[in-house]
């Protein structure tokens, strides 16, 4: 089945809440649009999919999800084009990713014409949900859960994938400040790190609440093991630039989830002309380099923060704070070069646009 033939059952909201949008203070997760998409998959096979007025789910108590972690998402954005036009920016990345997730939670695969025509054909029935202020964006929130009734642990054969949208303004409206951990642990090797698994999100909750007090934003994690090696961002890929070279966390360990944006960034790069290193780097490194005057820029890419320029970065009792962000060259020439590819004021030489 090709991605135009898909039988989606449409049932329309009786009036908008479009109104309801405050375009000049659109605040990130803080509003939904009108319809969501609702597949169901049950007796090995997916159902008619729908769309369907944004409304409360209902649910048994005992659903498999709530009480086995059975769930997992991806995040896509939408934007408007100088023409008013609708895109979705590297759609098909995220179908593969749910897919890899999917598999490593014992979740069924959502079809290709499910996860890209689906969420393709809610954009365009809510296409006046999608701002048009330079940076914003239209979130679009696909995930799946387990929805056996049945308190027993054991792989579940019912599930539910829905896809909601949300307008979004910057995730992070300032170059954040991050803390390095060598406390908690992300994850480990042979573990779920390399899915968006929802239990990545919440066991790092209580970390996170910590170093908020302390002033921070977000937490850059280190391994496992030894503590010293950097992995991700709770919300995003990592990327320092020593000298002339960008380096970011290699995903040969599979604990560190393969952001579409950290894909973009060195595709990018490397076109540029720069050098892109992914390896191991340790928190030592990047000190060394901090102390060398060899730390030039270090920042996070993820489809929700996008490119966000790290402002400090604390590890122990060592503050390592960068110059100005806006003296620095490689982030923002991405942040440009990537919104212009984003926002459709750029010719798309990478077939990542997908057309509403």
């Amino acid at each position: 089945m090709s991605v135009s033939t898909i039988d989606i059952k449409v049932n329309k909201i009786a009036e908008s809440r479009i109104q309801e949008l405050k375009h000049d203070n659109i605040q990130f997760g803080k509003q939904y649009s009108d319809h969501m998409l609702v597949a169901k998959y049950e007796d090995g096979e997916w159902k008619q999919a729908e769309i369907v007025p944004y409304a409360n789910l209902s649910l048994s108590p005992a659903t498999t999800f709530m009480h086995y972690g059975q769930a997992i998402f991806e995040g896509v954005k939408a934007y408007k084009d100088p023409e008013g036009n609708p895109i979705i920016f590297r759609p098909y990345d995220n179908w593969k990713r749910m897919n890899r997730s999917a598999e490593r939670m014992a979740m069924p695969a959502v079809p290709e014409e499910l996860f890209v025509e689906g969420m393709r054909q809610l954009i365009d029935i809510d296409r006046d949900w999608v701002p048009t202020a330079d940076g914003t964006s239209l979130y679009i929130r696909p995930f799946m859960v387990a929805v056996d009734e049945f308190v027993g642990v054991k792989p579940a054969e019912k599930f539910l994938f829905i896809i909601i949208t949300s307008p979004a303004g910057p995730y992070y409206a300032n170059p954040v400040s991050i803390y390095v951990q060598d406390q908690y642990v992300r994850a480990f090797p042979g573990g779920i790190g390399f899915t968006k698994a929802a239990g990545n999100y919440g066991m790092s909750m209580y970390p996170t609440m910590q170093i908020r007090k302390m002033g921070y934003d977000q937490i850059l994690w280190t391994d496992g093991f030894e503590h010293k090696y950097v992995q991700e961002i709770g919300t995003m890929n990592f990327f320092v630039i020593i000298g002339d070279k960008a380096i970011t966390p290699d995903l040969k360990q599979d604990t560190i989830l393969e952001g579409v944006t950290r894909d973009s960034v060195i595709t990018l790069l490397r076109e540029k002309g720069m050098t892109v290193e992914e390896r191991p780097i340790t928190i030592d490194e990047i000190a060394e380099a901090f102390k060398s005057g060899q730390l030039k820029e270090a920042f996070g890419t993820g489809t929700a923060a996008s490119i966000a320029p790290i402002a400090k970065l604390t590890y122990h009792d060592e503050t390592m704070e960068l110059p100005p962000v806006d003296t620095w060259e490689t982030t923002n020439w991405l942040k440009k070069t990537l919104s212009d590819i984003r926002y459709g004021r750029v010719a798309d030489t990478h077939d990542w646009i997908l057309k509403v």
